[in-house]
């Protein structure tokens, strides 16, 4: 595909966007990134941060510029919107980070129109269909619109999990899935340690798996960003390295399997919704979205979730 296969777009420079291309410069993906932010010093001011950590990492070039500089980038990361106001509802929020997208996505797919979308915009997965929808008016598949959904609630299971268990977590098997968000859904009776179920895995090392330990880690996961905000303001570190991660398996096709979001119709009866489910990620974006052998209670929980998305999807989304 030549030089431009390995050229990354960032539209959105805060604290995520930022944060995101550090981690992609210390990880050393890509050749170049291009920040664009309608915040123009913010953007300079970032890039030239950034330029500077270069030396100490991995030899790529990164620049400021507009959507037109977006035209050589295989993939674009979506990193920019509007946060809630005081006393504005969850709706109204939507709406206006809607309304950012409709200038978005038409500037960069005017500029590349073959390029991969990530999103990492909140509320993650209603954002990342908005996206699909706008991008298909370019004729842009949603196979090519992916969000990063539940990547970072599945790292945090496993890590969690894992400090649990005294077990390094990279050994430690399982996922989120589910909305981005409080009706996310622990897989329970997949995870594994090792080539272990779980239950067989604390039973060996005489570990007690109760619903205390199962709701400690739960609570862990779900309430993790809550309290990372109430510390601090915001999450961004672990949100950036999710998307140096997605970006790096893109550009290198190296065929992962991860938590994205994107339009699907496998969650039963509800079509037409986006949604994170375990994915099969290359270089063309989504290859192939893999069902799982849930047990019935997790099932009526993905379905629950998959209704909350949806009937947030229908409220918004231009048609």
């Amino acid at each position: 595909m030549g030089d431009n296969s390995l050229n990354i777009g960032i539209v959105g420079n805060g604290l995520v966007g930022s944060t995101a291309a550090y981690a992609i410069i210390m990880r050393g993906i890509g050749r170049k990134i291009v920040l664009v932010d309608k915040d123009k010093k913010r953007c300079m001011a970032e890039t030239n941060d950034l330029l500077h950590a270069v030396p100490f990492a991995n030899p790529l070039t990164i620049r400021s510029g507009n959507y037109e500089d977006l035209a050589d980038c295989k993939l674009v990361v979506i990193a920019a919107g509007v946060s809630q106001k005081m006393g504005e509802s969850r709706l109204d929020l939507l709406k206006r980070n809607a309304d950012v997208f409709a200038k978005i996505i038409p500037a960069i797919l005017s500029a590349a129109p073959e390029s991969i979308l990530v999103v990492a915009t909140n509320p993650l997965d209603v954002m990342t269909h908005v996206a699909a929808r706008f991008a298909a008016d370019f004729g842009l598949p949603a196979t090519r619109v992916l969000g990063t959904g539940t990547m970072l609630d599945t790292a945090r299971f496993r890590s969690l999990l894992g400090t649990v268990l005294g077990i390094d977590p990279q050994h430690v098997h399982g996922y989120v899935i589910g909305e981005h968000g409080d009706s996310e859904v622990l897989t329970w009776s997949l995870a594994t340690v090792g080539a272990m179920g779980l239950k067989d895995f604390c039973k060996r090392r005489s570990i007690i798996f109760d619903e205390e330990l199962k709701r400690r880690v739960e609570d862990g996961v779900r309430n993790a960003a809550y309290s990372i905000i109430e510390g601090k303001g915001a999450t961004y570190y672990g949100i950036g390295s999710a998307i140096a991660k997605l970006v790096d398996v893109i550009l290198h096709d190296q065929r992962s399997i991860l938590t994205v979001s994107t339009m699907t119709s496998l969650v039963g009866d509800i079509n037409d919704v986006s949604i994170s489910l375990p994915n099969l990620v290359g270089g063309n974006g989504i290859l192939e979205t893999l069902p799982l052998p849930l047990n019935s209670e997790e099932s009526a929980e993905l379905k629950r979730s998959a209704e909350i998305l949806k009937a947030e999807i229908e409220k918004i989304v231009i048609e």
